[in-house]
């Protein structure tokens, strides 16, 4: 299934198509310098917004939580990209232990948990499933709504080894973003364990990414000879603030305005009809949680006390303090009338596919992440990274070639992001 752009495809996002169409050698020998200097993510998504006049990243994830999703006609890629990223962070590796977050309930994300240990498995490694529930004290096997199942066992610590009951795993692969905080349990181990600790939300945040990411940008930019708002959304942070107790509202909405203002002038320069929009969000945390859409300043001071609750908590029910004002870009892609947002997945440095989250309740100026979104996978016609430059810059194969562009930028963005933390 192929989205519907609802808007015309004359401006600069055309022209940045064609741009990179015709730069592709370029760009792919760019990429190929940069993971020679850095070292690349075990595995990301990145969430995309396409105007129509811009192509941005707006959250990347590095424990990611909807493989599930994907088209299945493209397992081998996933295979074929995770013997890659095993092979450089542990060649003897034959045993994965494979540590989701810390559900039961949710039947969806386990099926995730289910895909990707039919990815590690065919790509010949012994892997096992270790939970943190202090519940789970026996091999736990959940079936699930898709006719698999998966078996969660009580992790076993053995000096600074991990592992379960008659399993010694080399490789410890993280499917949970430990919000919550480090438990002692992963702590100080002998064993490789990826993502590293220090990239779950206890440590991380999105402003380090963005900064990363405007860094990456603006020496892309200079590649091809475009302006970097194009792909790159604008943003600024506010600290100490408390939504229940109205603590740092002056500071938040002097944010907003100069984002804001800023966006008025691209937009003028670049004859952009719509109005401008800021999304303010937690600058720690994931599942859409802790969001909101804002078109004006003054809206920050006229929060009504279940908007400022809704704010006021993420995942773990983690109060929050630190704030991301980021550039908010419209999405004009649907699918069957509904607002729909390209999910690009990678592991290693290669695009394995993606999906569109796709909400019926929601408007193009809005989160997209949130209760009754669905998932369609990406009909990807040829493979994103197959574009054909005898086709018009947004067919299909070529559409989907800029998504994975931009994605790629969003995750080297992460690697420089965690060599930042690692300094």
């Amino acid at each position: 299934m192929v989205p519907h752009l609802t808007t015309a495809l004359n401006g600069p996002l055309l022209d940045l198509e064609r741009r990179f169409l015709t730069a592709m050698p370029t760009i792919e020998h760019w990429f190929r310098q940069q993971w020679l200097e850095h070292a690349v993510p075990f595995y990301a998504s990145v969430d995309l917004r396409n105007s129509g006049f811009k192509l941005a990243p707006v959250d990347t994830n590095l424990f990611p939580g909807g493989f599930n999703n994907l088209n299945p006609d493209f397992l081998p890629l996933c295979v074929q990209a995770m013997q890659s990223a095993v092979e450089k962070i542990c060649p003897e590796a034959r045993g994965v232990l494979l540590i989701p977050e810390n559900h039961t309930r949710n039947l969806f994300y386990l099926q995730n948990v289910a895909h990707i240990v039919t990815i590690l498995r065919h790509a010949g490694m012994l892997v096992r499933v270790g939970s943190m529930l202090p519940e789970i004290t026996q091999p736990m096997e959940i079936a699930l709504p898709n006719g698999s199942s998966v078996i969660l066992e009580p992790l076993v610590r053995r000096g600074n080894r991990l592992g379960l009951n008659n399993f010694d795993p080399c490789v410890v692969l993280l499917n949970n973003d430990l919000s919550a905080g480090v438990p002692e349990i992963l702590k100080n181990l002998e064993q490789a364990v990826f993502p590293p600790l220090a990239a779950g939300w206890s440590t991380r945040r999105k402003s380090w990414h963005f900064a990363a990411y405007d860094r990456v940008a603006t020496d892309f930019a200079d590649l091809l000879s475009i302006d970097p708002w194009l792909i790159n959304p604008y943003f600024a942070t506010c600290s100490q603030i408390n939504f229940q107790e109205r603590i740092g509202e002056e500071c938040l909405a002097a944010q907003v305005d100069d984002v804001l203002s800023k966006m008025r002038v691209k937009y003028a320069e670049y004859g952009v009809k719509s109005d401008p929009f800021v999304i303010v969000k937690a600058d720690a945390g994931t599942y859409g949680m802790g969001i909101m859409t804002v078109k004006d300043a003054s809206e920050i001071k006229g929060l009504n006390r279940k908007q400022r609750n809704k704010m006021a908590v993420v995942k773990e029910g983690l109060a929050v303090s630190d704030v991301l004002v980021q550039e908010g870009v419209y999405t004009f892609e649907n699918i069957n009338q509904a607002v729909a947002e390209p999910v690009v997945y990678m592991i290693d440095h290669f695009v394995v596919g993606g999906f569109y989250r796709v909400h019926t309740g929601r408007g193009v100026d809005e989160n997209l992440n949130a209760p009754g979104m669905h998932f369609v996978p990406l009909a990807f016609e040829s493979g994103c990274t197959l574009p054909n430059p005898d086709f018009a810059p947004d067919a299909t194969p070529n559409r989907f070639y800029a998504y994975g562009v931009v994605a790629r930028l969003a995750l080297l963005a992460a690697s420089l992001e965690l060599e930042g933390m690692e300094a």
